[in-house]
């Protein structure tokens, strides 16, 4: 199994959560008020970790108090996730919810409750091995998604596509950017090339930046950046808004309202149906916003030749390794291991 067929789990609705015991579901809401460290994005998925497991407490354990949950129960819980086929990290992730909760109540709760231990500890998530394989878009891929969005005159899709490909921006980043970033003068800058021959010549960078940008990071704001693209972004992005026409929206990504005629902001899943529809039957195989951040810090070392430095800071990554290891997938004949057959 590869992790696509994982059933997803539901989410909790506030109905459902009013079932679950009150001094459960007031605890679980006092953490989550207290967690100010956290990024948004973040408290979204503990509150969702944390409301998963105490209605699985209700449904299992007779909705008892979490101060009576014993470790083989929590063991139980986990095991019961993990048959669901969710992936690895997703598994950890609601384990940790629940784990960072015990540990709050644990610092906060010393003196009422001396005798409660955080029943997480201990216990291994299985490896399940239910992961989505990364296969990035090669360059060619890349190309041909274009030209059938070009050829279809799927104008928006293919300005969000070529923007997000030049920023390696993620899907949150590219529904904040605004019309105005057509309007923004591009910066040259003269670089130094190696043509085919080993010659060195020079040349001409154009980019451009889009204003400031919320982006992922520790704290509730994230980190704030200006992202960098290219001018065939730029082109694309004309195009759309050329084809859209006048409307009082400001950002550049919208859905366009049939009753009233209004224009509002897309929201992230608007971006996740055109991956899972349009573009994942174009290529062949499934396609994600995600994807598009790993196929440019890929197609920029592998196919471009540069060092994972340049894909560390276009992609706003702190440590070059974080590019490494999660961004930057080899291709298949660069498998070292080939040698021994020679």
């Amino acid at each position: 199994m590869d992790g696509k067929n994982a059933k997803r789990s539901e989410d909790i609705t506030d109905e459902m959560w009013s079932e679950v015991l009150e001094f459960n579901r007031n605890m679980a809401e006092e953490y989550l008020e207290n967690q100010t460290e956290l990024a948004i994005k973040t408290k979204i998925a503990y509150r969702s970790g944390l409301r998963i497991f105490f209605y699985w407490v209700k449904e299992n354990l007779n909705n008892k108090s979490f101060l009576d949950i014993k470790k083989k129960e929590f063991a139980r819980y986990l095991n019961q996730i993990t048959n669901r086929g969710l992936s690895d990290s997703g598994i950890k992730f609601k384990k940790s919810s629940v784990s960072s909760f015990c540990n709050y109540v644990m610092m906060m709760y010393e003196d009422e409750y001396p005798t409660f231990r955080n029943f997480t500890v201990g216990l291994k998530v299985v490896k399940t091995g239910y992961v989505h394989e990364k296969v990035p878009l090669t360059p060619d891929e890349y190309v041909m998604l274009c030209e059938e969005l070009e050829k279809r005159e799927e104008w928006q899709k293919l300005a969000y596509l070529v923007f997000s490909y030049s920023t390696g921006c993620r899907r949150a980043e590219a529904r904040q950017l605004l019309k105005e970033v057509v309007d923004y003068e591009p910066k040259e800058k003269k670089i130094k090339i190696v043509d085919e021959d080993g010659n060195e010549q020079e040349a001409v960078s154009k980019s451009y930046q889009t204003h400031t940008i919320r982006c992922k990071g520790a704290s509730i704001v994230g980190k704030q950046r200006k992202l960098k693209f290219g001018e065939d972004a730029m082109c694309w992005l004309k195009k759309w808004l050329e084809v859209r026409g006048e409307d009082d929206c400001p950002y550049m990504f919208v859905i366009k309202q049939k009753k009233d005629g209004t224009t509002r902001q897309v929201g992230e899943d608007t971006f996740n149906g055109w991956c899972q529809g349009l573009f994942t039957k174009i290529i062949g195989r499934r396609v994600h916003p995600h994807l598009f951040r790993e196929s440019r810090a890929t197609n920029i070392v592998v196919y471009e030749h540069k060092s994972a430095e340049v894909a560390q800071k276009l992609l706003g990554h702190n440590d070059v390794s974080t590019t490494k290891n999660h961004y930057i997938i080899k291709k298949d004949e660069d498998d070292e291991s080939d040698e021994a057959f020679i």
